[in-house]
């Protein structure tokens, strides 16, 4: 039972027989309701933070799914939910995993040790795994990846993550393009093999930002993927995409597959090859 299941009952415990946190649950329920007074949300978002435990960063990421007039209020609430959440994953409210639920005064104060700290850290990740199996945009969340991972890490998070989704049709595309947005930066033999199958994504937006972190891991050896790409594409920007960045890498289209690019490059009116496999505009 996640904690925003409290809200839904009136009975003092949750379905683990554990009891529920009233005043955390409050707190959750103001932080995430658009129909609260931004100072209200902002006490609300601030005493979790005081509250330091993974349940109280779950309740922070909840804000990541509202959106309220002025945005700049809405920036700025999210800013403090996101640093809010970083500073309990790094352990820096001095709290424990062992310390939820617990009153203040029953709470431990002495200094968390390193394997307090990993407890920490690795339970607020799993609440942000939670958080982006449901959430319909994920960028927020993927930021707190960032700063509570070292790269490897965050590389194989942002790769388990992607691996929830397939590239058959799904109403809500942005967490696929959140994530393959995220992996740009990531470059490695794992993020290229992985993110080729979105190359043949249902979705047109996600075919085009696959095509791109593809291009980041800058690697010859994805160009069967974007030449079988290009055979069944009808998005010209997409096409238009490939063309400019195999001008971009320097890359030249092998010469088992020139036939085929050439073919599929014929609505791609301002882009040529030449008969060494080299592309350029025309």
């Amino acid at each position: 039972m996640g904690l925003f299941d409290f809200f839904k009952r009136d009975k003092g415990e949750g379905d683990d027989g554990k009891p529920v946190d009233k005043k955390l649950a409050s707190l959750a329920k103001t932080a995430s309701n658009k129909r609260s007074q931004p100072y209200d949300r902002d006490e609300a978002i601030r005493q979790l933070i005081e509250i330091g435990t993974p349940g109280a960063a779950e309740a922070l990421l909840r804000r990541f799914n509202l959106k309220v007039d002025p945005s700049i209020t809405d920036q700025d609430e999210k800013q403090l939910a996101f640093e809010g959440i970083v500073a309990i994953g790094r352990g820096e409210r001095g709290k424990r995993v062992s310390d939820e639920g617990k009153d203040p005064k029953e709470q431990s104060t002495e200094p968390l040790t390193l394997a307090d700290a990993a407890d920490l850290r690795d339970a607020v990740i799993q609440k942000v795994r939670d958080h982006c199996a449901r959430a319909e945009n994920i960028n927020w969340a993927i930021k707190v990846i960032r700063e509570l991972l070292e790269d490897e890490a965050y590389e194989q998070e942002l790769l388990h993550l992607l691996s929830n989704f397939d590239t058959e049709y799904t109403r809500n595309v942005e967490p696929k393009v959140n994530l393959l947005s995220a992996l740009e930066e990531m470059v490695s033999e794992n993020v290229r093999l992985d993110v080729e199958p979105y190359l043949d994504d249902v979705n047109e937006t996600v075919r085009f930002h696959a095509v791109e972190t593809s291009y980041k891991q800058g690697n010859p050896a994805t160009m069967p993927a974007l030449v079988s790409l290009m055979k069944c594409e009808e998005s010209v920007r997409i096409k238009n995409k490939v063309a400019e960045g195999l001008i971009r890498l320097g890359w030249t289209v092998p010469a088992e597959l020139r036939e085929e690019f050439a073919a599929a490059l014929v609505d791609a009116y301002e882009y040529r090859m030449d008969e060494n496999g080299k592309v350029s505009k025309a």
